[in-house]
């Protein structure tokens, strides 16, 4: 009887520590990413593969209203925040753009995307070149207006679903 009532008690064990996500995510194409023409001189530009693999796309042509939020695979907090940017992608009501930073490879940042449940569309930055824009550490989430203005920055991890909403209605006028 010990050994069935231990048995049960290390299945139940197990269980619990199972990872569980909302979803299996997808690569999507970065044709999703609204862009447009910029007064931005070509040699102050940054261009960004697609993690789909697919046409580059030029930072600062990006239109908004939109979030740009910069992670990697081995940033733990990076992970935290990734129920709250599910729960908004959920709502169809924000664009949603990543930018996976200092991956080793781009399977690494697709293998990650997918379990990770993500459903938008990633740049892939391998050798940092975004450093000079979005800082040194991750993660950081820009908030662009619908003139394409950054408008906010956090830096740092988004920390509830709460929080998120509460900005994207503040500093984007987007109510979800």
């Amino acid at each position: 009887m010990k050994r069935k009532i231990l048995l049960i008690a290390i299945s139940l064990t197990s269980l619990t520590l199972s990872p569980v996500h909302a979803a299996t995510g997808k690569v999507v194409s970065c044709s999703a990413i609204t862009t447009g023409p910029t007064n931005i001189s070509p040699k102050k530009t940054t261009s960004l593969q697609c993690l789909d693999g697919g046409p580059a796309v030029t930072l600062e042509t990006i239109k908004g209203p939109a979030i740009i939020n910069v992670w990697g695979s081995w940033c733990g907090p990076c992970r935290q925040e990734l129920p709250h940017f599910r729960a908004l992608a959920a709502t169809g009501k924000v664009k949603i753009i990543g930018i996976d930073v200092e991956e080793r490879d781009m399977a690494a940042g697709r293998k990650f995307v997918i379990a990770q449940g993500m459903s938008w569309p990633n740049l892939f930055d391998k050798d940092g070149r975004t450093k000079s824009a979005f800082g040194m550490g991750v993660p950081v989430t820009w908030f662009l207006n619908s003139k394409s203005v950054v408008v906010y920055r956090q830096i740092g991890i988004i920390n509830s679903d709460k929080l998120l909403f509460d900005e994207v209605n503040k500093y984007l006028g987007i109510k979800v």
